[in-house]
């Protein structure tokens, strides 16, 4: 113990305040627990609300807005060329991540948590050092680790490089409008980035080592995102990777390796989207006792133990896909299991969304995953375009399309390509996880005109019975 440190003692010790750290000290303390919630930052919400998901929405929407008015034209209705006040844009950004960390703020004292700033570091599988603005010692009874993770940089070159090599968080400062940018990666993270620096007027060309853009994600329902995407970006460049990043005063010199011309670039900017890992190196999880595997990820059963069974964690740093309210689920189940009740993590459906234009949604069993395992599955497509609310908002290029096993008839997956994909697939995770057939959703009455009726229609393409497209001979 070192002079000055006080040791306090907690029910449970939260590390890290992002979505599956609150999530947890929230349901934790509304059971009854002491809670104490450890973060760096001055104020919960984590990388997802102050530098992730919530700024990239904000700015999303507003390109959206840009694309929404050159296209209104064809409609009949003129707007002047937008305007764009980064300053403006950045205060936006501010007021809306602001609203919402004051509200955390507002939760976390309303239930009576201690918030503490500063930097968790485990001393042994009770005890935690705080390092922060006052020495602070914790002893736990138990504890739950959601530090999140933190963005990959390529080999030798660093985030930072004068703020040329950037990562998904350096690319929401949003400082300028660089003339150039070179997006590595074609997961979301680099295509969601790359549509609001395109909408604001960069050249982008983006680089992928694979042949298409989201690999894991079906072809058909990235085929229309692909498309528009020729468009939007400058180039996009398969079987390439980068080799080497040189950034200087003038720009980033870019080494090339694979199909397409030419092997070297210059771009004012380059953005690095090829992942995340785990944020384990600082925590001193040895001293704990808490076991890593191969990748730096935490192990942990269904009800989110660790190999310490006081220590649980959750989120990112417990591998899997990496999605706050994936994180926010596995929280809560850490807290009722710590508060004595029966909880496990077991979902069927988790709904992933690309917020670009247009947007992607999928949950459950991909086609792809269903053909590679021998599934015995149907596979049924409604295209928006016989869809009347497509045509109408000027959206006709989408796609809704159910998996559905053979033999018991049961919705096992949804994918969904289009604008307003994000809401529209929650229907598709009640009905996978309810283990609803595909005559539910056909005989569930959706409103006309909706997208959202594109699902019953979809279903309804399985019994031979949709309206609005032709039964099969």
């Amino acid at each position: 113990m070192v002079m000055g440190e006080f040791t306090q003692e907690t029910d449970l010790l939260v590390i890290g305040a992002g979505p599956g750290g609150y999530a947890a000290a929230f349901r934790a303390a509304d059971l009854g627990l002491d809670v104490m919630l450890v973060d760096i930052a001055a104020r919960p919400g984590g990388v997802c609300l102050h530098r992730g998901c919530i700024p990239s929405k904000t700015y999303l929407h507003l390109a959206e807005l840009i694309h929404d008015a050159r296209d209104a034209k064809r409609m009949g209705v003129g707007f002047d060329a937008p305007r764009v006040d980064l300053t403006a844009m950045r205060g936006w950004k501010d007021q809306v991540v602001d609203q919402l960390a004051s509200g955390l703020v507002t939760l976390t004292e309303k239930r009576g948590i201690q918030y503490i700033q500063g930097r968790a570091l485990f001393e042994d599988d009770r005890h935690v050092r705080i390092k922060g603005r006052d020495a602070l010692r914790v002893k736990f009874k138990n504890a739950i680790i959601a530090a999140g993770s933190h963005a990959i940089a390529l080999p030798g070159a660093d985030f930072g490089r004068g703020g040329r090599i950037m990562s998904s968080t350096g690319a929401l400062n949003l400082t300028d409008i660089p003339e150039t940018l070179l997006i590595v990666g074609g997961g979301y993270v680099g295509l969601e980035l790359g549509m609001v620096y395109a909408a604001l007027g960069s050249r982008i060309t983006l680089v992928e080592v694979g042949g298409r853009l989201l690999p894991g994600v079906d072809a058909d329902l990235v085929a229309p995102l692909q498309k528009r995407l020729k468009d939007d970006f400058e180039s996009l460049r398969f079987h390439s990777r980068v080799t080497a990043l040189d950034a200087s005063e003038r720009g980033v010199d870019v080494r090339l390796e694979g199909e397409g011309e030419p092997a070297t670039l210059t771009v004012d900017r380059v953005l690095v989207a090829i992942g995340r890992r785990p944020n384990t190196e600082t925590l001193g999880l040895e001293a704990a006792g808490v076991r890593m595997d191969e990748k730096g990820f935490i192990a942990v059963d269904e009800r989110q133990r660790t190999s310490i069974p006081h220590i649980y964690a959750v989120g990112d740093i417990a591998g899997g896909v990496m999605l706050a309210h994936k994180a926010m689920v596995e929280g809560k189940v850490a807290a009722e299991v710590i508060a004595g009740r029966s909880a496990a993590f077991d979902v069927r459906a988790i709904p992933a969304v690309v917020y670009t234009d247009p947007q992607i949604a999928w949950a459950g069993i991909t086609e792809e995953i269903a053909r590679q395992q021998g599934m015995a599955v149907a596979v049924e497509k409604f295209p928006w375009k016989f869809a009347g609310r497509a045509l109408t908002t000027g959206t006709p290029v989408g796609l809704t399309k159910m998996i559905i096993d053979a033999d018991t008839r049961r919705v096992i997956g949804v994918g969904i390509t289009g604008r307003g994909a994000e809401s529209l697939i929650a229907e598709g995770v009640l009905a996978i996880e309810m283990g609803a057939l595909a005559e539910d959703v056909a005989l569930s009455m959706h409103a006309h005109p909706t997208l959202s009726e594109t699902q019953g229609e979809t279903a309804e393409i399985f019994l031979g019975a949709a309206t609005h497209i032709l039964p099969r001979p």
